[in-house]
């Protein structure tokens, strides 16, 4: 096992779900956590203040959009992302890896890495797992995540071993190149798609590299709700107990519910952010699209329950204007309030798992999402 450069502790447990806490040389989180996405050094169309103020302690931001704009060189030269993009608590930042296959840049993947062309102007440029870590290590994320191969789904079981084999050796490369210091850390990602005994495999090499948490990845691109929770359940137990297990992608309120339940600490997804400059609000029992003609002359907040100062200012027939009229400020207003909904819904679930009352915060959930959001009728 690696010395860790980051701690993690953990504070108390219901059945497998870990109330914890992560420190790095940028503060504490609290786990389980969800982390905004500022894929390009910005959470899209939120001041940082504003993330902050919502109760995110970690965020996380990408290696494929920072290397090619406005580079991690120059980042460094202006003293990192922390600096530049004015945001003093933790940073993870992804290895750039999904981006290159889901944007469908990708040209050869070799052993030595992936060649693809640039979105923005159509350079050929490599990615190796060396190049990820010194990308990372210059923007000084605080935690680092191995370059790997997003396997696709659904795939035979023979190529999803070929990807899982590629991804264990670009981890060990990964790992070998990080710069190790107090406070900042790397995760191994665990591959083999919806296949246990590579899971299992790809899990103990891992281990046996040693890192100072381990993700799960290859997950939440299409398939079943039940197949990833399946394949949680056989994973999870051959990860080490004391480092943070984290879900990558995976952001619907239903499935962080169920992960934290077999054992996931970390989590993180676009759809707060996204669904807001799309005119959707999170809100106890679903989510309510601000299109709808129904809100058009509804003036309680979005949701009476919620303390976020959305709720607490404006109207669902004020939100539902800007939404039609195309009005930047709906987006700005909604991710602000979609981002306090996923900080609370975190903070909730942490207080059961303390007050060992987990099972009786998922009933309740789930009992909500059977009814659905309030829509039309009064509180």
């Amino acid at each position: 096992m690696t010395n860790s450069g980051i701690k993690f502790n953990i504070l108390s447990t219901d059945g497998l779900a870990r109330r914890g806490c992560l420190k790095t040389a940028h503060g504490e989180v609290q786990t389980p956590a969800f982390m905004p996405v500022g894929t390009g050094g910005t959470v899209k169309a939120v001041m940082p203040e504003d993330v902050s103020a919502t109760g995110a302690e970690i965020i996380l931001g990408n290696t494929y959009h920072l290397m090619l704009r406005p580079t991690a060189e120059r980042i460094s030269r202006l003293g990192g992302l922390h600096k530049f993009m004015n945001w003093q608590k933790s940073i993870l930042t992804d290895s750039g890896g999904y981006q290159v296959f889901s944007l469908r840049n990708r040209q050869t993947i070799k052993e030595h890495g992936v060649i693809f062309r640039s979105h923005i102007d159509g350079k050929k440029i490599e990615l190796t797992p060396e190049r990820s870590s010194q990308i990372q290590n210059m923007l000084g994320s605080n935690i680092t995540m191995v370059l790997d191969e997003c396997t696709e789904w659904p795939v035979t079981e023979d190529k999803a071993r070929q990807s899982m084999e590629l991804s264990m050796r670009w981890a060990a490369r990964s790992k070998s190149a990080f710069q190790q210091r107090p406070g900042y850390g790397i995760f191994g990602i665990v591959q083999g798609s919806v296949f246990p005994e590579l899971r299992r495999e790809s899990a103990a090499r891992l281990v046996d590299t040693g890192f100072d948490g381990y993700a799960l990845g290859g997950l939440a691109i299409g398939e079943p709700q039940d197949v990833m929770f399946d394949v949680l359940e056989k994973t999870i137990p051959d990860l080490p107990k004391l480092r943070p297990h984290y879900l990558m992608g995976v952001g619907k309120p239903a499935d962080i519910v169920g992960a934290v339940k077999r054992g996931v600490d970390m989590f993180d997804c676009v759809i707060p952010t996204r669904s807001g400059r799309t005119g959707q609000a999170y809100v106890r029992g679903g989510s309510l699209n601000l299109r709808n003609a129904r809100h058009a002359d509804d003036d309680r907040p979005l949701d009476a329950g919620c303390n976020c100062r959305v709720c607490q200012n404006y109207s669902r027939a004020y939100l539902s204007h800007l939404v039609k009229s195309g009005e930047m400020l709906a987006g700005m207003l909604l991710t602000i309030h979609n981002l306090h909904y996923y900080q609370s819904l975190m903070s909730n679930i942490r207080m059961a798992i303390t007050e060992q009352s987990l099972h009786n915060f998922i009933k309740l959930f789930e009992e909500q999402q059977e009814t659905g959001p309030i829509v039309s009728e009064t509180y």
